[in-house]
């Protein structure tokens, strides 16, 4: 018989956590959030714990949460349908400009990125009056979300249209990169913005709302959910579904503009998508596991079945990798999203130094100031032992090294 590749934590009162975190550092923290959710009465064998696994809101961050007949909104999240896009040019590193700013500019002004508002100040991370293509493609999401604001009037005045084909902040960004081969790619991370939040925050309320009308008492509030069956479950499923739609038409518009961007920044002309991928990693969706149709939640995984396509990128000073999924049954067919953090974004700007971040992103064209510290590639897990960790979830078919990267 073969060997395990993962650890087993038992837990007391609910289902075995299978984690694939050998030689990668998991927080005791992480662990106990984990064994909570596992004592959910509704969850579906066991629960999958991956490789960049850390503490979460309500659910841990790398989890895969399987249930029959109910669904936890926190364990999606409020960044419902955040993943990842990535488009292989025909562009060869040759190709770029020796200085990478004005690429790095050309990007930066082709998407809106950042927060800034104030009074009297438009957000910079918005438009301000979007463009045809962005109004366009809005329409083809516009009579659905029409269906869940006549329910949900609030969610209407929400960053839905100006929000479409926009990067937002934290560890969401645009990169050039290059692969073994020295072929150009562009991979960005974003989700579903501000209309994803709203929808999440507002769905997750409702739960905490239905367990005390209900008297059900929690591990953790975050951990309330919709029983299958109930209406707030069906606005629920339909409001996340439509979500994490926005979130995969919003990076293939941001994709869209990238392209563009480089295609007047770079004189010689270039195919794209020559191998795209475009993912979740914090979603719900219904699937067959072992024999049993079941919701799937993974909050900070993809789906990493037999032949799949996906992306695990490191952090901002780090490799990233184009994979192939090899259909792992007890990991739910999934996978890493990334490297996980091991520091808060707090801890990141008091440990790490200006001095320090600017040496570990060196040739890389990106931003070097305090204000990007808590995305330092310290604060991540080691992005090789992550991926070492999970060798029987997916195999490597590029990795990425980025030359330009664009922060929120």
């Amino acid at each position: 018989m073969a060997e395990k590749t993962y650890d087993v934590q038992h837990v007391e009162g609910g289902v075995p956590v299978k984690m694939w975190t050998r030689g990668v550092p998991v927080d005791d923290k992480a662990k106990d959030q984990l064994a909570r959710a596992a004592r959910m009465p509704f969850i579906f064998r066991h629960v999958a714990a991956m490789p960049d696994v850390h503490v979460g809101i309500g659910a841990t961050v790398g989890s895969v949460i399987p249930t029959r007949g109910a669904v936890i909104p926190a364990a999606v999240g409020v960044d419902i349908g955040c993943g990842m896009m990535a488009a292989r040019t025909s562009l060869v590193a040759s190709d770029l400009p020796d200085n990478l700013e004005g690429v790095r500019s050309a990007i930066e002004q082709a998407v809106p990125h950042g927060r800034d508002v104030g009074r009297g100040k438009r957000d910079c991370g918005s438009w301000g009056s979007p463009p045809a293509p962005i109004v366009e493609a809005w329409a083809t999401l516009a009579a659905r979300f029409q269906r869940i604001t006549d329910k949900y009037p609030r969610l209407r005045n929400t960053n839905n249209l100006v929000h479409l084909g926009t990067l937002g902040t934290g560890n969401h960004f645009i990169e050039l990169c290059l692969d073994e081969e020295a072929r150009v790619w562009v991979m960005l991370h974003s989700g579903s913005r501000g209309v994803g939040n709203a929808i999440g925050s507002f769905f997750i309320e409702l739960a905490k709302q239905d367990m005390r009308k209900w008297f059900i008492n929690l591990p953790d509030e975050n951990l309330a959910y919709f029983p299958e069956g109930t209406d707030h479950f069906d606005d629920y499923v339909e409001a996340v579904g439509w979500a994490q739609d926005f979130a995969a038409l919003n990076r293939r518009m941001m994709m869209t503009n990238v392209i563009a961007a480089l295609r007047r920044t770079i004189a010689r002309p270039f195919d794209a998508e020559l191998e795209a991928v475009n993912c979740h990693h914090n979603y719900v969706t219904r699937e067959n596991h072992f024999g049993e149709n079941v919701l799937v939640t993974r909050k900070g995984a993809v789906r990493a079945a037999k032949g799949v396509m996906g992306i695990i990128p490191g952090s901002m000073g780090a490799k990233s990798f184009i994979v192939r999924g090899l259909g792992n049954a007890e990991a739910f067919d999934s996978c890493s999203h990334g490297a996980g953090r091991i520091m808060s974004r707090t801890q990141a700007k008091k440990e790490v130094s200006l001095d320090e971040h600017v040496q570990a992103l060196e040739g890389v064209e990106c931003r070097k100031d305090a204000g990007v510290l808590d995305e330092t590639p310290r604060a991540y897990k080691p992005i090789e032992a992550v991926m070492a960790a999970q060798a029987d979830l997916v195999e490597i078919v590029h990795t990425l090294k980025q030359v330009v990267c664009v922060k929120g």
